[in-house]
């Protein structure tokens, strides 16, 4: 039986990786569950798997909890999450904690020695030096989650890193792959919101439309196989059953297919390096009919070009190209700036950073600050 806490756990990742405990409740044990403010859905979550920690980061939200009698030990407040990601008792970590707030419980848990099972890259992109020190130092691992990582390391088990040629990302493109630069003018909060074929959170399902979740998987997957950029190439996928590529130096690609379905690389990660059966459905090829690549339109995207931008500098520029865009992505929400916008907001900021060297956390923080206070004087 593995212990498996759950950061995040009312969001995208969270509810699927309890519906990946659910399925296999000889294997897995959800000892701790940690979400920002959602009580009601946390307390039906704790009934149903009985957790022995529960966290809220919302201090109202955690009394809540108590309130109503939900059992386990409550712990609230803003390290909450870092508490849980370092408990003794887990196993396994699946930080499922959306953008730049997932960053500090990933460097807790992997400073407590702990494996994570990793969806949240924008906590690699900002705190990449950190994070391979931390890795050095104290012996945790990362296995990633996202889709597209978790197949590269997949098709990894097919070749040494030396004999890596490129590794290839691919992406569905988004509901505005075929627009035009004016129809991209007139998009809407609500249309962005509708992904063709993934089931994903907000902010993540805007970012799929503009390719920023792409800019941000080059760097991270830069990051976590120790692949410079230009080995680094993106295909527009509209079917999503080929999750990403390696090319081989001999001219071979092993591709890794399967449903578009997050619980499988959720469960993956969980059951490394074994694998174990599935619930969550099959692929059958002959039911799925053409497979379709193309490369993106990087003039009519250009998120993919500020990603290599930020990833040559390596410093402070990733920092503010995750920082930007967040500030970016909920402008748009509120209606305050255009879809089109949201490139012209990162790009500013990317623009009027100060450049430097990041060594701390303390720099990571300053520099994320900055960027959020350029995006928010550009998208005025």
């Amino acid at each position: 039986m593995k212990n498996v806490a759950v950061l995040g756990c009312t969001g995208s990742i969270g509810r699927q990786t309890l519906d990946v405990i659910r399925a296999n409740p000889n294997e897995f044990q959800a000892i701790a569950i940690c979400a920002g403010r959602d009580a009601d859905r946390v307390a039906a979550q704790a009934a149903e798997f009985n957790p022995e920690y529960i966290a809220m980061e919302d201090e109202a939200a955690a009394d809540k909890l108590k309130s109503m009698g939900v059992k386990g030990k409550i712990i609230s407040g803003t390290d909450a999450s870092c508490m849980v990601a370092s408990l003794e008792q887990a196993d396994i970590i699946v930080n499922g904690i959306s953008g730049y707030s997932g960053m500090k419980p990933l460097l807790a848990a992997l400073e407590a020695g702990k494996p994570v099972a990793l969806a949240n890259k924008e906590s690699i992109v900002c705190a990449h030096g950190l994070v391979k020190e931390a890795l050095e130092l104290y012996g945790g691992k990362i296995l990633p989650v996202d889709s597209e990582q978790s197949a590269i390391f997949q098709c990894l088990a097919a070749g040494s890193h030396g004999e890596i040629d490129r590794l290839i990302l691919t992406a569905s493109g988004g509901p505005f792959r075929t627009y035009t630069k004016e129809q991209l003018d007139t998009v809407t909060p609500e249309q962005a919101g509708n992904h063709p074929t993934w089931n994903m959170g907000r902010k993540i399902t805007i970012d799929s439309a503009t390719l920023f979740n792409k800019g941000l998987e080059i760097m991270e997957a830069s990051y976590l196989f120790d692949v410079p950029g230009d080995r680094i190439s993106v295909l527009v996928h509209p079917e999503s059953i080929v999750h990403s590529m390696v090319e081989f130096v001999d001219g071979c690609t092993m591709a890794q297919l399967s449903k578009p379905d997050m619980r499988l690389a959720i469960q993956y990660a969980l059951t490394y390096p074994q694998r174990t059966y599935g619930e969550f459905g099959r692929l059958r090829l002959e039911e799925t009919g053409r497979l379709t690549f193309y490369a993106p339109d990087r003039d009519k995207f250009p998120a993919l070009d500020l990603a290599y931008e930020a990833l040559k500098d390596g410093q402070r520029l990733p920092i503010a190209y995750n920082g930007a865009n967040e500030v970016a992505v909920e402008l748009f929400l509120q209606e305050k700036i255009k879809f089109t916008d949201i490139w012209k907001v990162v790009e500013y900021t990317m623009a009027h950073m100060d450049r430097g060297e990041v060594t701390s956390l303390e720099d990571i923080e300053q520099t994320d600050k900055l960027a959020r206070e350029l995006a928010f004087r550009k998208g005025k």
